[in-house]
């Protein structure tokens, strides 16, 4: 476990989630790992992802692997999420709504903790990922979770050590439409996380790691 979050202490790193969103924009904390804004214009398809804290033993995030008859994305990991539509009230709503929808995630049990900045993917959209915590204490299989059979194939956690380790997380090329496509890749043992979904977690933990040793240093100072 990182040692700037331990794992005991959940108290903490809820209080790092919470103001992970409030830290101020900059390249380091928002990476854009798909090299999108060359590549598609505005107008950007609003959509929002959920990024759930499972709050158990040893923390993680919750994350999906899409079915591989899908249209778009088949097989791809992902967070919970899509579109936001006209009858969603905001991107909060609509990333409750699509988990719902995806995976049963009841709505009841996310505290939502905030939005990390907007990422814009190769297909146009424009996506607003919003935190949420989940009970504390609560495993993945105490969750009640029902996948929809048509979207998602598996659900499974990133666990917080991982996510915090910079060596997890690779950037890698690829050549798409004549150019070098560069984005990011995070190290998992059983799955293959890349593109939109790995740049919003490179972006999280870099907040993450920052209000850490701000804390740090605050501690420092008071010292």
């Amino acid at each position: 476990m990182n040692a700037s979050l331990p794992g005991c202490d959940i108290a903490r790193i809820v209080r790092h989630i919470r103001a992970a969103p409030a830290l101020p924009h900059s390249p380091g904390l928002h990476p854009e790992g798909d090299d999108t804004r060359d590549i598609v214009a505005p107008p950007y398809t609003p959509a929002a992802v959920l990024v759930p804290f499972i709050l158990g033993r040893v923390p993680s995030v919750l994350l999906t692997q899409r079915t591989s008859h899908l249209a778009k994305h088949p097989g791809q990991v992902s967070f919970p999420g899509g579109r936001i539509d006209p009858t969603d009230a905001s991107p909060e709503h609509a990333a409750l709504r699509e988990a719902q929808e995806e995976i049963g995630l009841d709505p009841a049990l996310v505290e939502i903790a905030g939005r990390l900045p907007d990422y814009i993917t190769g297909t146009g959209y424009r996506i607003t990922p919003i935190l949420g915590l989940l009970p504390q204490g609560a495993e993945l299989g105490d969750l009640g979770l029902t996948l929809s059979p048509h979207e998602v194939e598996h659900a499974f956690e990133l666990v917080l050590p991982a996510l915090l380790d910079p060596a997890t997380a690779e950037r890698r090329s690829r050549e798409w439409r004549g150019r070098a496509r560069h984005f990011w890749v995070i190290a998992h043992p059983e799955q293959y996380i890349w593109g939109a979904t790995a740049a919003i977690l490179v972006g999280l933990a870099a907040r993450l790691r920052a209000v850490a040793a701000e804390e740090l240093g605050q501690v420092f100072d008071q010292g």
